[in-house]
């Protein structure tokens, strides 16, 4: 974990996945992004092993119940299909048990408000 570095970007993470996949180990999402080159990125991810996580999930898994509303609005407006959000959700309450479901919950129910 101490040699641990984050890159921020989309060209940046892009292109390391391209010349150095292994220096890579998990990659963070904002839900509902859904266009060509996100796909590719994401297809080469799974290629490699990395861990992908949708920013939803992390909201969840630090219990920040204002960063939950917010994501969880921005995936349902972008249109995060039922199964996006609900894989994000099952993935936190996997990192997270109990709590988890309980944040889950008010996810799914900021998700319905929006849509």
């Amino acid at each position: 974990m101490a040699n641990q570095r984050l890159i921020y970007g989309f060209h940046a993470v892009n292109a390391r996945l391209w010349q150095n996949p292994k220096s890579i180990t998990e990659l963070y999402v904002q839900e509902g992004k859904n266009d060509a080159r996100t796909r590719d990125v994401l297809d080469k991810a799974a290629n490699e092993n990395v861990r992908v996580y949708f920013v939803i999930a992390v909201a969840i898994t630090t219990r920040c119940e204002s960063c939950i509303s917010v994501h969880a609005a921005a995936a349902a407006k972008a249109g995060a299909t039922e199964s996006e959000i609900a894989g994000a959700l099952a993935t936190a309450i996997a990192l997270n048990a109990g709590a988890a479901y309980t944040y889950a919950l008010r996810a799914l129910e900021a998700v319905d408000a929006q849509r």
